[in-house]
């Protein structure tokens, strides 16, 4: 079969089983370049030259559900954190509201469900980093009342009760505070998100969660050696606790070529004042010199094909799902540069012989069903525990 004749398949199923994906960073980057101003970034345009994401990309991509995350970096805290993550939460609610005709908030399963009937695209809410909460049960409450529908236990840092995979650990993965955040996370029906946090951490959260667990933007250790992946042992619990990983395109995470080469690109940042996260033009300008005297290896499509086929191998189909970190990331791959460019990947994933159904579960069922069961999980566990006030 063609290429050609491949990606004509791959945008045929898309129209059906649209995309979910799990991570998108669009409301930082608007943030960081236009403090919200979306006079400045209309993207109900062409945003290309600034952004990955814009309506008209999300369409050609077939995206029909995502997580936008509203995220704040991890050396913000206590209320500054708190108050950050609120003004990342009313960027997306005033994307809702410009763009009626293209997004529309979705709190449940069944809101996905019915954007997808609808031809919109549905806009779940996602906070990366327990410092959001600023150790306070109360507020992760009332973030889940704002519409967040899953959170990740820390970022790049350690935290108060959870040990992050790039940081120093000093809790050997959950504290006992930190178990009562996911089981209070399972009570309100939030997703506990397992991406960033150590293996450790992993593994305590899968001991604790009652309900399944997802890894929002997270590809597979085994075939790219980095802590932000999924152990096999890890990958392995999905099935029984019902959970997605969802694979990521950040090239760092997925071609251990290029993770020696962000290495010393971050630090080259650093060196100019930048924070190692930063991707405004500045900081981009200077990746770019960078880059002309040190070439940066390139992952492809067929880099996330590799970890799709290896965390479908040991995970099972039922487990896997799509998360992207587009605008969260300072490079992408090659073929999928952009939110348009997720029918390449299905694309070769249909040359490596998977099926329409399994597709189908990869870009659309699986997200939609782990949504649904920490549903019936909140409903189930609502009915036998009260709200938690404990504090570390």
């Amino acid at each position: 079969m063609s290429a050609a004749d491949l990606l004509a398949q791959a945008r045929e199923l898309l129209t059906e089983y649209p995309v979910v994906d799990g991570h998108n960073d669009l409301p930082w980057a608007l943030r960081q370049q236009v403090r919200y101003d979306l006079d400045r970034r209309d993207i109900a345009g062409d945003q290309s030259d600034h952004l990955h994401t814009d309506l008209p990309r999300l369409r050609a991509g077939g995206v029909g559900a995502q997580f936008w995350s509203v995220y704040v970096r991890s050396d913000y805290s206590g209320d500054e954190a708190v108050s950050a993550t609120l003004e990342q939460i009313d960027a997306v609610d005033q994307l809702i509201t410009r763009y009626p005709g293209s997004l529309v908030r979705a709190l449940t399963a069944d809101d996905m469900e019915a954007a997808r009937a609808e031809g919109r695209i549905a806009s779940l809410m996602g906070a990366e980093g327990g410092h959001s909460i600023n150790n306070s049960l109360a507020t992760l409450r009332a973030l889940h009342q704002l519409g967040v529908r899953y959170m990740t236990l820390t970022h790049n840092d350690t935290i108060d009760w959870a040990d992050s995979a790039t940081d120093e650990p000093r809790h050997g993965g959950l504290t006992d505070f930190g178990r009562e955040v996911v089981r209070e996370m399972n009570r309100i029906g939030m997703l506990v998100d397992l991406s960033h946090v150590a293996a450790t951490t992993m593994r305590d959260a899968l001991d604790t969660s009652r309900a399944p667990v997802i890894f929002s933007h997270s590809s597979a250790r085994a075939v790219c050696d980095h802590p932000r992946n999924v152990p096999d042992d890890v990958l392995e619990r999905l099935p029984g606790n019902g959970g997605v990983a969802m694979a990521t395109f950040v090239p760092k995470f997925i071609l251990p070529a290029a993770v020696e080469w962000t290495l010393a690109a971050d630090e080259n940042l650093r060196a100019h004042g930048f924070h190692h996260l930063d991707t405004t033009p500045e900081a981009m300008a200077l990746h770019r010199e960078f880059e002309a005297s040190r070439p940066r290896p390139v992952a492809t499509a067929a880099t996330v094909a590799d970890h799709l086929d290896h965390m479908r191998e040991v995970a099972g189909v039922d487990h896997i799902g799509i998360g992207g970190d587009f605008d969260g990331t300072a490079f992408t791959p090659a073929g999928l540069d952009d939110v348009s460019g997720y029918p390449n990947l299905i694309a070769e994933l249909i040359g490596r012989g998977w099926s329409r159904a399994d597709l189908a579960k990869l870009t659309w069922s699986n997200a939609v069903r782990v949504l649904r069961d920490a549903e019936s999980a909140s409903r189930a566990l609502s009915a036998v525990r009260g709200p938690s006030n404990a504090h570390p």
